[in-house]
């Protein structure tokens, strides 16, 4: 005999295909600018770790610019949190 089909429930299937993330943000550079070498290597830097610029910006009136980047909150670093001081 075949085993029986089971379909999930859709909540069921969001909450596995839910990702959790964490959330890397970073100014970089001087008044006077920010070299695209430093951008560049900063970025490689941080791909190499596993995160993923979302975004990148100019704060008004400032030569530096500001990456914010993202990566799978894994469950070691959701442990590690969950046992460091508030």
């Amino acid at each position: 005999m075949a085993a029986p089909f089971h379909v999930k429930h859709p909540e069921v299937i969001m909450a596995e295909e839910l990702k959790l993330w964490e959330y890397r943000v970073q100014t970089i550079g001087g008044m006077f600018g920010t070299r695209d070498e430093l951008i560049q290597a900063t970025l490689d830097n941080w791909g190499e770790e596993g995160w993923e610029s979302i975004n990148v910006y100019t704060p008004y009136g400032s030569g530096r610019i500001t990456i914010v980047a993202k990566r799978p909150l894994t469950e070691r670093v959701r442990r590690l949190r969950s046992m460091a001081p508030s």
